[in-house]
């Protein structure tokens, strides 16, 4: 008969013996799981788990509708604040289903429970009273108490062996919808569409979001955001995307954006900065860069009924962040040659970020259409080479196209080279279309577009 040993925080030195001594050695067995119903050093996608439990599960490791993922146990260095890593358990829990998730690094043990898109701290206890707590911690995530709690559990995908949790219509109709503006056409209208339709929406009566993602900063600029007319005042360098997307524990959405005063009522935006393409090979490397802004964003989902993200021209890192979050893409294109053969490398792209949504279990991308964007008002132009260019998006190129169309207009060019004087210095002060002209023709345009777009999302209501 195997004699139980107390635990003792003091001798967990590093992580490894957490690991080890904390969690292999007494938790797992206390808590009623043998050698095959637990895996170490797990990896789905870019979420690698340090240790995840089965209910029932048996060897060889298999995923599928009969083995519900329970309980993700995630060990850290006994100096480390578990303060600073309760978003990246969220993150595993509501990504993978998961319902549980213990996070210790010996000195102090923790359990999360997910409801819904959230978790609750449902357990905390000091590592030196894990003995006199083990019961309570076992009426947890005792493998025997979870088995009877299985039938709660959502449906696992069993062709990807990744849970998988739909959403009712009406669920899908409250929720804050999240679009990005992509072309890898530089040139095409994205900003434009990005400042213009993210003003109309506000208009509307929706809170927006403006994110900017391109290190061109253009969105940033329109929407007027750079008050600086020197780099020695730059009060963005440090406040921006790109710290969103470096930290998973700090620079929240509600810390990073910033109101604009560029329409009434006002935007909020997320600016980019020119530093940006300094550090794509640096996120590259790490695991959790693509899902950053998908978990920050939700953290944010009561504050915004709608997100528009501006991307950069490129097939790139910060593209694919932008599409693997957003919900719909709107691929506004001048119809020009360059920018139609373009289409092809934006299907290409779509597809291959849509296999790492199903990874993630998001639903693949919808495409809101190709928006005739920059379009000359020449009449003969219009009634002939247009006409033809637009039918091709359909028939060469099997893409939906918008009704509505954005034609050049001086007033637009007017928008974003507005200015105002501040003593003897004259700065940048953009406004939107509907602010500057709101009875022009590029108005009543944008007005169109955002109901054709409110109405594809569900929220024309």
């Amino acid at each position: 008969m195997e004699t139980p040993f107390n635990f003792n925080p003091e001798l967990c030195r590093n992580e490894s013996e957490v690991e080890s001594k904390l969690i292999v050695s007494y938790l797992l067995p206390r808590l009623g799981y043998s050698p095959d119903t637990w895996h170490q050093e797990v990896t789905f996608s870019s979420i690698r788990l340090d240790f995840l439990a089965f209910a029932t599960q048996a060897i060889p490791f298999v995923l599928d509708a009969n083995s519900p993922l329970t309980v993700v146990m995630e060990a850290k260095h006994p100096n480390q604040n578990l303060d600073r890593h309760w978003r990246k358990i969220r993150r595993y829990l509501t990504n993978l289903h998961v319902k549980y998730g213990l996070l210790t690094n010996g000195k102090d043990v923790r359990i999360y429970e997910r409801v819904g898109e959230e978790i609750q701290l449902v357990f905390q206890c000091p590592g030196r009273e894990v003995d006199s707590k083990i019961e309570e911690i076992k009426a947890l995530i005792g493998k025997d108490n979870l088995k009877l709690t299985q039938s709660d559990s959502h449906p696992l995908n069993v062709r990807s062996g990744n849970p998988v949790q739909r959403e009712s219509s009406n669920q899908r109709q409250q929720k804050m919808k999240i679009i990005a503006v992509y072309h890898n056409k530089g040139g095409v209208g994205k900003t434009t569409t990005v400042v213009n339709l993210a003003a109309t929406f506000s208009k509307k009566g929706k809170r927006v979001l403006a994110i900017d993602m391109d290190s061109q900063a253009n969105t940033t600029f329109g929407t007027g955001l750079i008050k600086f007319d020197d780099e020695e005042l730059d009060d963005i360098k440090d406040c921006n995307i790109l710290q969103v997307l470096q930290s998973e524990e700090f620079y929240p959405i509600s810390e990073v954006a910033r109101t604009s005063a560029f329409n009434t009522p006002e935007v909020d935006v997320v600016p980019s900065h020119i530093d940006l393409m300094q550090y794509e090979s640096e996120l590259n490397q790490l695991d959790y860069s693509r899902l950053i802004l998908l978990d920050k964003l939700k953290e944010a989902a009561t504050q915004y009924d709608i997100v528009l993200i501006d991307t950069p021209p490129a097939l790139n890192l910060y593209a694919s962040i932008a599409l693997i979050t957003a919900d719909y893409v709107l691929i506004p294109s001048d119809l020009k040659p360059f920018a139609n053969q373009g289409l092809k490398n934006v299907k290409e792209f779509i597809k291959k970020v849509d296999a790492f949504r199903r990874q993630i279990n998001k639903e693949p991308l919808e495409i809101l259409g190709v928006l005739a964007c920059n379009i000359s008002t020449n009449a003969a132009f219009v009634k002939s080479t247009f006409k033809k260019r637009r039918e091709a998006i359909t028939t060469r190129y099997g893409l939906p196209v918008m009704e509505n169309v954005i034609y050049t207009r001086d007033v637009l060019a007017k928008c974003s080279e507005a200015t105002q004087n501040v003593g003897e210095l004259e700065i940048a002060n953009p406004k939107s279309v509907l602010e500057l002209e709101p009875d022009s023709q590029a108005a009543q345009e944008f007005e169109a577009l955002a109901e054709e777009v409110l109405q594809k999302i569900g929220m024309d209501a």
